[in-house]
């Protein structure tokens, strides 16, 4: 079978058919990637919300309805949002699509900030415990709703580069399951019910000539 790999519009219809049986979930990665820490680093210090806002209000518009079913804190539900869909814009770095972030907490937290896995890994995007020490943060700050998605989406994007966009593989990776196609196919079926804005952002095709 070919690799997923991210272009610059995502094949919904083409996902749809990779909807597989409910599988364990495994390990979370260790993170340990030597090049993952100036990764982190530089999105940790580039701290500013980049996003358009014609585009931001449409998506809002897609996912708060999405998101109210399983986050029912409307600031925490709204920063989430905002969150993903600044660090999936991020000027300067590759775009990730935020409906597959969207998917990706999902599977990892149920959108729970405060969910630690067995391995110690934590909150929505279950980044492990030694970033912070690494960074001269603290650890509690991966419970909050900021770093932790700035962090994640840093890493997300590094596997996909590492992997050259096989998001298969990436996933695999951010997951400690290198090989493996459980867990990226259980996440890339639930990209599905995130989809509808993964366009948004990219420039505007001319209008054809009258």
């Amino acid at each position: 079978m070919r690799p997923l790999v991210i272009g610059r519009r995502a094949t919904i219809a083409a996902l749809a058919v990779l909807a597989g049986a409910v599988a364990p979930r495994a390990p979370a990665d260790q993170q340990r990637d030597p090049e993952l820490q100036a990764v982190i680093a530089s999105a940790i210090a580039e701290a500013q919300c980049f996003s358009d806002h014609y585009d931001s209000a449409v998506w809002y518009t897609l996912m708060e309805p999405r998101l109210r079913r399983i986050v029912k804190d409307r600031d925490e539900r709204l920063d989430i949002l905002r969150q993903v869909y600044c660090e999936t814009h991020r000027p300067g770095e590759a775009r990730l699509p935020p409906g597959l972030v969207m998917a990706l907490i999902h599977m990892e937290s149920r959108f729970d900030r405060w969910a630690v896995s067995p391995a110690g890994a934590v909150g929505l995007m279950q980044v492990m415990p030694f970033w912070p020490e690494r960074l001269g943060m603290h650890r509690y700050e991966l419970t909050r709703i900021t770093p932790n998605i700035r962090m994640g989406c840093a890493i997300l994007r590094f596997y996909l580069d590492y992997e050259r966009n096989d998001v298969r593989k990436a996933l695999a990776r951010y997951n400690g399951s290198p090989g493996r196609r459980d867990y990226p196919d259980l996440v890339i079926s639930d990209w599905t019910h995130w989809a509808g804005a993964d366009d948004l952002g990219f420039p505007k095709p001319p209008a054809p000539p009258r």
